[in-house]
């Protein structure tokens, strides 16, 4: 999708766009296609190397090179008491939306009861019209993690997640 070229290079209060202007600005960034999963079980890891969380993992494939990928994942993460659970996103095999700590989150829990409700929001740039896969990965310093429910409970689901990947034009 081509970037919109008539429109004003500038607004001040009281301009008003033609028509043309107003086609062309509903062409640029635009949610071009989508796919969502929801995990409604429960996920547990002992790994202290990144683990992909089952089902949370899609593929697009974008329309163009400049077109980027919103990711969205909503998440409801607990640990053992005084471990901690770190959360990456993670595209064809590589770590993405890292922080200056190489990661895309860490999340700590100091009680057993807490279920921490998180939510990763990142705008990606794959630079391809290959298929990309999109996955959520965890860790745990030691102990266990758990996804959809604390560490205090013994049901495999206390809450839920979801994980959203959509194409934006460019």
């Amino acid at each position: 999708m081509a970037t919109p070229t008539s429109l004003p290079a500038t607004f001040v209060a009281g301009n008003v766009l033609t028509a043309a202007q107003m086609n062309d600005l509903r062409g640029a960034s635009r949610i071009l296609q989508v796919a969502s999963v929801f995990k409604d079980d429960g996920f547990t890891t002992t790994s202290t190397s990144f683990a992909d969380i089952t089902d949370l993992s899609l593929t697009i494939t974008p329309q163009e090179t400049s077109n980027k990928v919103l990711i969205v994942a909503s998440l409801a993460v607990g640990t053992d008491a005084g471990n901690f659970v770190e959360v990456v996103l993670d595209r064809n095999g590589t770590d993405i939306a890292n922080n200056s700590d190489g990661r895309t989150a860490v999340f700590r829990v100091h009680d057993t009861v807490i279920l921490d409700y998180i939510t990763i929001v990142y705008l990606d740039s794959p630079a391809s019209t290959s298929a990309q896969t999109y996955k959520v990965q965890m860790a745990v310093n030691t102990g266990t993690g758990y996804l959809n429910r604390p560490a205090s409970t013994s049901s495999a689901r206390t809450a839920t997640s979801s994980f959203t990947i959509m194409e934006v034009s460019a």
